[in-house]
Order: structure tokens, then C-alpha cells, then sequence
């Protein structure tokens, strides 16, 4: 699967953002998409993850209710809606694809992603 993140940009504080995460090659039907993000100097860091066949999604603490992912019918996408947005939510963003039979308890690892396309840069200003 070849991934791509669009939809970043520059807003102030309480703007909102859509990032699309797209797939080439193959579909996300056996798959969960994750969403991490990287600031300068620091690690990648977990955002969400939504599991494509049922649609279940997980939220780390610092966006849950801020952020909302979703996807298109036909496979080749996911979305996270970024609402709210705080300066401390700049960051390069990236999405990855896990393969479901590495199990959900893996989500929120990074280093279990088997696929990872290049990243967008969402900027926050106060």
C-alpha cells in the first residue's frame, strides 16, 4: 500500500483542519490507519487510528474530542477532521497502515506500521 497525507496548512488557534490520508495500489479494507505526528526534536508520536472493516477508531487523550476520523466507501481513504486546534498540535502529521491480523493492541505503535507515506505540515499559531 503507497500513502499519502494532504490537508495540512497553516491556521490560528481554534481553526480547524481536514488531513486525507489516500492508499495506491491497494485498498485499506484489511487494515486500521493510523494518524501520528512528529514535532521538531521530538518523537512520532500517536494520534488515532481507525480499523477499516468495522470502523472502530481510537483517540490518544490530547485530541479525543477534538479530532474525528472517518473514511470513504471505496477504501482508498481516511480522514481526520482536526477541530479546536491548539498551538501545541503543530507538527508534521503522517498516517500509516497496520495490517489488521498484527492486532488492535498494536495501534498506537509505530513501529508495528507496515506502510507509511510522507507526512503534512500542520502549523498552529497563537
Amino acid at each position: 500500500v503507497q500513502l499519502q497525507a494532504s490537508g495540512g496548512g497553516t491556521v490560528q488557534a481554534g481553526a480547524s483542519l481536514r488531513l486525507s490520508c489516500a492508499a495506491s495500489g491497494r485498498t485499506f479494507s484489511r487494515h486500521t490507519v493510523g494518524w501520528f505526528r512528529q514535532a521538531p526534536g521530538k518523537e512520532r508520536d500517536f494520534v488515532a487510528a481507525l480499523r477499516w472493516r468495522d470502523a472502530i477508531t481510537y483517540y490518544a487523550d490530547s485530541v479525543k474530542g477534538r479530532f474525528t476520523l472517518s473514511r470513504d466507501n471505496a477504501g482508498n481513504a481516511v480522514y481526520l477532521q482536526m477541530n479546536s486546534l491548539k498551538p501545541e498540535d503543530t507538527a508534521v502529521y503522517l498516517c500509516g497502515a497496520i495490517e489488521d491480523r498484527a492486532g488492535w493492541s498494536m495501534i498506537t505503535y509505530r513501529d508495528r506500521y507496515h506502510y507509511w507515506g510522507p507526512g503534512t505540515q500542520v502549523t498552529v499559531s497563537s
